[in-house]
């Protein structure tokens, strides 16, 4: 059966950016406290992956010095990074069920949700399939590069919008869990939200354009991932350099 992604590889610019994206995260993980510290740095990069992403859906970035947080899209987006180690062997085998928790966490505290909203998808026409259809690919359905097959979750789950709220929180967390899944992050030290929320407008602009289906549309994607994700390779290598300082 022919790989249903492989035709995206042969967009302009796809190949080449995805050998980048390889390239800055060996960087990262062959810096010299990410061979033993590891652990300190990627929680510190899941911080503020968290505190990104939940700006990005209107949030705030700030912690408070003491005390719970209070902002509701922060305490969630803390939640699901939190939780994404334990639902790594999740993703790999039934996805549908790790996006399901992911929502449950993320959107607990957003005003007007019930509990019966809490991991339940739309129940509007295709989105069951469209999310069929994605978990096939997540479980071995596509032997596209890793930098590919993350954009293409991340790219989908904001265009499909499976939950009524909390959509971007779960969009970059399931990007997260693919990136650790392939490989291709497998530690969790980089942070592409950073470079995410640093071009906000073209992050939410492309991604609109993925949605479309367009050949331009999609590369243009693409070519906002890999720069997001470069960015959040720098990112981590900056964690990096201040644990060892």
């Amino acid at each position: 059966m022919a790989d249903p992604l492989e035709p995206l590889t042969r967009l302009p610019g796809v190949a080449d950016d995805a050998a980048a994206v390889r390239e800055a995260l060996t960087r990262v993980h062959n810096h010299r406290t990410n061979r033993r510290g590891w652990p300190a740095t990627a929680a510190e990069a899941s911080v503020r992956a968290a505190r990104a992403s939940a700006s990005l859906d209107g949030g705030s970035a700030e912690l408070p010095a003491d005390g719970p947080v209070e902002d509701p899209v922060l305490a969630g987006s803390l939640r699901v990074a939190e939780a994404l180690g334990g639902l790594l062997s999740a993703w790999r085998s039934a996805p549908r069920q790790a996006l399901a928790r992911l929502h449950v966490l993320a959107a607990a505290d957003l005003p007007g949700v019930t509990d019966d909203d809490l991991g339940r998808p739309r129940r509007d026409p295709g989105v069951g399939e469209r999310l069929d259809a994605l978990a096939g690919l997540v479980t071995g359905g596509t032997s596209v590069p890793a930098p590919v097959l993350v954009a293409v979750v991340h790219g989908e789950l904001l265009a499909l919008a499976p939950f009524a709220t909390a959509t971007g929180v779960v969009a970059r967390a399931a990007a997260r869990l693919t990136a650790v899944a392939t490989g291709l992050d497998p530690k969790g030290l980089a942070v592409p939200e950073v470079g995410h929320y640093r071009a906000a407008e073209e992050y939410r602009a492309s991604a609109a354009a993925f949605a479309t289906g367009e050949p331009e549309g999609l590369a243009r994607w693409f070519a906002h991932c890999a720069q997001a994700w470069q960015v959040g390779a720098r990112e981590g290598l900056g964690i990096a350099d201040a644990a060892s300082a």
